[in-house]
Parts: structure tokens; C-alpha cells; sequence
């Protein structure tokens, strides 16, 4: 198996140029939020969802389009709103009284990278039509399916929910999503370079195109051979399962635990681990892959008590606290 590690690790060696050079021209644009970034690129290489939370002005949107400006692929954006129809997204079927037939016209998802801005502004209906391209890469217009374009990503952003005019995303749509990243502000060494750098009228940055979808379907590839240890694959599922039945591993947070975290969790904090560790030029994943993108993986799927807001806990002090408390092999 150690000669196995080396030759993946001579492969990421290799493949970290091309992530490199990704990251670079996306720092054209972006001034520190180094952690959205690499976020961005976890689920870029695990081709699955990512789900941005933040105030606004935090460059949210600007992140996901600089992103999709450095991939060689279709890429769309899609402004939620309350007046949104499911046809609006996924596309409809168009009479025409001549033949007396209907054509398909396909709607803004059919592209490799779809930037869902503001996804929590619209009504449940859209969010139902969006989950069956999320989960099955296929949506349904008449009686007909048609597959998604491969790779497929959703990059949603969304505001706080308590800020008005949102709607609280279904608990089933926001499992889909691998990651919920929650973006913060700046540092003062930062904004000063954000307002250097954008402070005008019409501040013109070019980003170029680095890789292409050949790049980005040998890089999943690599992804999926990246070793794990069969102690962190135990870790994990110790991790996952500390959110079900806390009291196994001595933990008394178990009144403040509503629902624990699904299977699901189970497979994307793995896929998400190996990521993790060939962004950080490894052929192998640590526990502190694990730990670093464990927080991101489980926010969004541990579902508190009354009790547990009661005493203004949050979903974050729970994994945290299983985090803290879990043996690390």
C-alpha cells in the first residue's frame, strides 16, 4: 500500500500546478476569503453543492463567478426571486400549432456550474424542481427526463434567514448540499486592499480559463484514489454517529440533538476529507483533514432542540463539542 501512497502522491504533486494556477487567477479578483475559496474548489473536485451563507457585500456571488470564469465550461446564474416558476429553472414544453407538436425548451440548469443566487427568495415549488436535478443530475419537463450536464454543481448563496423577504430552505434540499459554508467579514489589512483594488467606477480585472471539464473529471478521479486509513474511515463514522447517540462517546448533549446527521454525512465528509488533502498536496487523508472540513460537512445536518436554542446553543457548538470529544486515532 506505501508504494501505492507514493505514486498518488507523485499524481498530486503533479495536479497541484493545475489547482494552483485555479487559485491564482480566482485571487485576481478576491482579496483574502481564502476559505470560501477552497471550499469552492472541494466541491468543485468532489462535483457536488455548496451552499454559501453570508451578509451581503461579501463577495459571494463575485466568488462563484470568478470561479466559473476560471473553468472552461458552461456556466449560468440564475437570480432567485418570489415570483419564480419551476419553469423558469428547469425549462417547459412550447405548442406549436403548425405541427400540432411540442418541442422542449430547456431552461438555465442545463450547464456545468450553476450559480443559484439568493436561493432562499424562492417559494417552495422552485426549490422541489431544483432537488431532483441536486439529487438525480436529471429533471423532469412533461413526461420526459433529461440528463444534466456532467460535471454538474449548484453553488447556491443566501442571505441569513432572518433577514426579511427569505424562506427557510426544506430540511430534505439542504442534505443535498455537501458543504454550507458561512462566510464572515475581512480583516482590516484585507478591506484596505478591497478598496484599493475596486474603489472605482468600473474596476476592469480580467480572469482567465485554466482548466477545462477534461481537467475537472480527472481531478474528481484523482480525488477518489486519495488513501484513507482505514482508523479515519472509523473516525468518521465515529464522528457521524456522536451526532445520533452522543451518550456512546460520554456525551451529555444528547436532550440538544433533535435529529443527527444521515448517512449521507457519512459519505460526503469522506469525499470531502480526500479533497481536503490533495488542496494541501497530499496523497492521503489525516484526522485533521477531517477535523479542518468536518464543520462545513455537519452544520446544516444536525437539527437542535427548543431546549438547545433555549440556551442559545447552535448547531456549530454541537459538532464542535463532538469534535473536542471524539478520540482522534
Amino acid at each position: 500500500m506505501s508504494i501505492d501512497v507514493k505514486k498518488i502522491g507523485e499524481r498530486v504533486e503533479k495536479e497541484s500546478l493545475v489547482l494552483a494556477g485555479v487559485r491564482s487567477e480566482i485571487e485576481k479578483v478576491i482579496i483574502g476569503q481564502e476559505y470560501m475559496i477552497e471550499r469552492l474548489l472541494i466541491g468543485l473536485l468532489c462535483n457536488n453543492h455548496v451552499l454559501i451563507e453570508g451578509v451581503p457585500g461579501l463577495a459571494k456571488t463575485l466568488a462563484v463567478t470568478t470561479l466559473a470564469n476560471t473553468v472552461k465550461a458552461s456556466f449560468r446564474r440564475i437570480q432567485f426571486t418570489p415570483d419564480l416558476l419551476p419553469a423558469d429553472l428547469i425549462g417547459t414544453l412550447i405548442y406549436n400549432p403548425r405541427s400540432g407538436e411540442f418541442t422542449t425548451k430547456k431552461g438555465p440548469v442545463f450547464a456545468n456550474i450553476i450559480l443559484a443566487d439568493e436561493i432562499n427568495r424562492a417559494p417552495a415549488k422552485v426549490q422541489s424542481a431544483l432537488l431532483e436535478a441536486m439529487q438525480e443530475r436529471q429533471v423532469t419537463i412533461g413526461e420526459e427526463s433529461h440528463a444534466l450536464d456532467d460535471p454538474f454543481m449548484v453553488l447556491a448563496t443566501q442571505n441569513p434567514i432572518e433577514q426579511e423577504g427569505t424562506y427557510p430552505l426544506p430540511e430534505a434540499q439542504i442534505d443535498r448540499f455537501m458543504l454550507k459554508i458561512r462566510v464572515t467579514y475581512p480583516n482590516r489589512d484585507e478591506e484596505k486592499k478591497i478598496l484599493q483594488k475596486m474603489a472605482g467606477s468600473a474596476p476592469k480585472i480580467k480572469v482567465e480559463p485554466v482548466i477545462g471539464t477534461s481537467d475537472i473529471i480527472r481531478l474528481r478521479g484523482l480525488t477518489d484514489e486519495i488513501y484513507m486509513d482505514e482508523k479515519v474511515e472509523d473516525y468518521i463514522v465515529s464522528i457521524v454517529q456522536a451526532t445520533r447517540s452522543p451518550e456512546e462517546f460520554g456525551l451529555d448533549i444528547g436532550s440538544m440533538i433533535q435529529y443527527g446527521a444521515s448517512p449521507r454525512a457519512t459519505i460526503f465528509l469522506a469525499m470531502a476529507s480526500r479533497a481536503h488533502a490533495l488542496l494541501q498536496g497530499r496523497g492521503y487523508v489525516t484526522p485533521q483533514d477531517v477535523k479542518s472540513i468536518g464543520m462545513d460537512v455537519l452544520r446544516h445536518r444536525v437539527i437542535i432542540t427548543y431546549e438547545a436554542e433555549a440556551e442559545e446553543k447552535t448547531p456549530e457548538d454541537i459538532v464542535a463539542e463532538i469534535f473536542d470529544n471524539v478520540p482522534v486515532p
